[in-house]
């Protein structure tokens, strides 16, 4: 179980508790950026000074070929425009805590040492540039600030501001540097292009709620916004969070035998996550919206990168913004974090229409991650190749499945043709060939591969131990690795000393060796998000997992939270042998809401129906929506909450809290 911990939630309740459960709220809002309000990262310990591998060193042979015959275009797109950064390259918080360092990543100079894959390098040289950039006429970004980037464009008395970020400090500082080189402008209008957090979090250091109530600024954003921004992965969020911690190696130091990006953009701010709902929906493609003198006319595009997302054109401009549908990098169908599967054929399909509508007539196109693209045919080749890359990975994923692959067999002999391969922005810097391939599968045929021996196979703790006892010992397994490593053969290297570790994780040198393993994989990897990973891997295996505190409330992201919402989340969290063995109703009216929920606790499972009030449920709760935040989710005792008024078995209600389970937000990942 997670230690009870103290626990801020500021706005919503004006108090301090000391609890473990309410932990689990701040991981149900985005599990991908639920790391980024740590309190407080306890020191990331130093990995010992390893030196790549001749084998790792051969692995790298072919980006290094592709590197030295870059023509460095790319590097051209990235600079030009460029105005000016900031001068001091700490973001702080109100209270001096750095949120981001623009200096972090200045090891990226010359060429890529051996503990780094080049094209690796080369691509995370091009993502940090950090700055305000001029894209065109009237239209600017602020680079390299966050993972993401946020556009500006100049409506003639105000700002169009284009994906805030994913926190307020960030997003206030890089409009303080436009506001510095082109002068002072209100915002006009916020875009949330899409509904993942590094795309509208830091909408607080661009605007106010007030002036957004006021009329002042518009929100825009794409039909679903606020349902997806806030439930998707609400559910499995915890779970999220932790994987998410791999995924971008948030406890890595940063460096050339660290991490260098997740490859998508550099690494996440670590500020305040903010949320305003949007005034604007688009809900149609066609439809169009005019902010000061500036026209957007927009391409709806739901279930691409997210599952609300759009695209838009400025016509007058001759510019076209691609939202996260084209990027620097082969993007996720499916997160190493994890998340529902992307579909790639419509991602391809909805390129298709993005070139058909707009490719003819933009001579610039920019986009929430990565580098603008400048001339019309060179924005049609771009956006042709990134969509062909999608389709077949689709198609040719789904022809081998048909013919009986399975998701692994596939990933192991699917590459995209060279043409498309050897375009920078069709290389798996974030998604992968491999990793996208067995989400296709997944997405059509689920985890099962129809092989009997794998419909119910044993969890790895006791198949490892049965596994090491068939291979002679641990010490046996030891050596064939050692043998299996020494030849360069990492991955089956991997898998058996896997197995020695979840037979018996006390087994330091067996963990030290795989560490080892670990690291020459993630130095040899092309995706920055595999090499965090592998990285990250190596490091609990040499220092167990750090302790990270839970995530702090953004309070404006849980009021946007339903309750329905939240009591989906009590549910997942009900411990199941409490529950079995009692069965009871409870209304619940929250009296600040105007809210009436019928819960129902039978067989086990936590049933919740909203405007439903049963006469014959054992006891009915009155309480505020926050007073419920504490007692349901936090665990405060009822007795110290006196707005709280209770009919009927004044007992029920506590046993509701007992059942709900603290959640542990540091579980193990690379050990039993």
């Amino acid at each position: 179980m997670a230690k009870r911990g103290r626990f801020l939630l500021g706005l919503v309740t004006g108090v301090v508790v000391t609890t473990a459960a309410l932990g689990g709220l701040a991981y149900m809002f985005r599990g991908v950026i639920a790391q980024m309000n740590i309190a407080g990262t306890p020191e990331i310990p130093k990995a010992p000074q390893t030196a790549a591998s001749q084998a790792t060193k051969a692995a790298m042979a072919e980006a290094e070929a592709l590197v030295a015959a870059d023509d460095k275009k790319d590097f051209d797109f990235a600079a030009r425009g460029f105005i000016a950064t900031r001068s001091d390259p700490l973001i702080k918080d109100a209270n001096g805590k750095v949120v981001f360092d623009l200096s972090s990543y200045g090891f990226l100079k010359g060429d890529a040492p051996d503990t780094a894959n080049p094209s690796l390098w080369r691509q995370a040289k091009i993502l940090t540039q950090h700055g305000l950039f001029k894209v065109a006429e009237r239209i600017y970004q602020v680079r390299g600030f966050d993972v993401s980037t946020v556009s500006f464009i100049d409506a003639g008395s105000g700002w169009i501001v284009v994906d805030p970020l994913t926190t307020a400090e960030v997003a206030k500082t890089a409009y303080d540097l436009v506001t510095e080189h082109l002068g002072a402008k209100p915002v006009l209008a916020v875009i949330y292009s899409h509904s993942h957090a590094d795309h509208y979090g830091g909408v607080g250091g661009i605007t106010s709620l007030a002036d957004v109530q006021a009329g002042k600024v518009k929100v825009i954003a794409p039909e679903g916004f606020l349902e997806h921004a806030v439930s998707e992965n609400i559910i499995a969020g915890p779970a999220m969070s932790r994987r998410a911690r791999y995924q971008f190696g948030f406890t890595l130091p940063r460096g050339p035998e660290g991490e260098m990006t997740s490859g998508l953009g550099p690494g996440i701010s670590r500020g305040t996550m903010t949320l305003i709902a949007p005034t604007d929906i688009v809900s149609r493609t066609g439809q169009e919206i005019t902010v000061g003198d500036v026209k957007m006319v927009f391409q709806i595009t739901p279930g691409t990168e997210a599952p609300s997302e759009m695209n838009f054109y400025l016509p007058q401009f001759r510019a076209v913004f691609m939202a996260e549908n084209a990027n620097l990098t082969m993007h996720n169908l499916l997160p190493a974090r994890g998340a529902l599967v992307r579909d790639a054929k419509a991602w391809a399909d909805y390129l298709t229409e993005s070139i058909r509508l707009y490719g003819d007539d933009s001579d610039v196109m920019f986009a929430a991650h990565g580098i603008p693209r400048f001339g019309q045919k060179e924005i049609v080749d771009f956006l042709t190749s990134h969509r062909d890359a999608y389709k077949f990975l689709h198609d040719q994923t789904v022809r081998l499945m048909n013919a009986g692959l399975t998701g692994s067999e596939i990933a192991e002999v699917l590459k995209l043709p060279d043409v498309l391969a050897k375009q920078w922005f069709n290389r798996g810097y974030y998604g992968t060939m491999s990793h996208n391939s067995k989400a296709v599968y997944q997405r059509y045929m689920g985890w099962y591969d129809a092989n009997p021996a794998n419909l119910n196979p044993l969890p790895p703790e006791p198949e490892s131990k049965k596994y090491v006892e068939a291979m002679g010992g641990a010490e046996n397994v030891m050596r064939m690795a050692k043998l299996a490593s020494d030849a360069g053969e990492y991955r089956w290297a991997a898998t058996l000393l896997n197995h020695v570790v979840f037979a018996d994780a006390t087994n330091q040198a067996a963990r030290d060796q795989l560490a080892a393993i670990y690291t020459q994989l993630g130095f040899q990897a092309e995706a920055g998000t595999w090499r965090n990973i592998y990285l990250t891997g190596a490091q609990e295996l040499r220092a167990d997992t750090l302790k990270l505190p839970p995530a702090s409330l953004s309070t404006d992201v849980l009021q946007a939270t339903t309750t329905p919402m939240l009591l989906d989340f009590a549910a997942v969290r009900v411990n199941p042998d409490k529950a079995s063995a009692r069965s009871f109703k409870i209304n619940v009216e929250l009296t600040d809401r105007g809210e009436k929920h019928l819960i129902t606790v039978e067989n086990g499972v936590l049933i919740h129906e909203e405007g439903i009030v049963d006469a014959s449920a054992g006891a009915t709760v009155r309480l505020t929506r926050p007073d419920l935040l504490m007692t349901l989710f936090a665990g405060v005792p009822v007795m110290t909450r006196p707005d709280i008024k209770i009919e009927g078995d004044s007992g029920l209600y506590d046993a509701l809290i007992d059942l709900i389970e603290p959640i542990d937000s540091n579980f193990n990942i690379v050990t039993p």
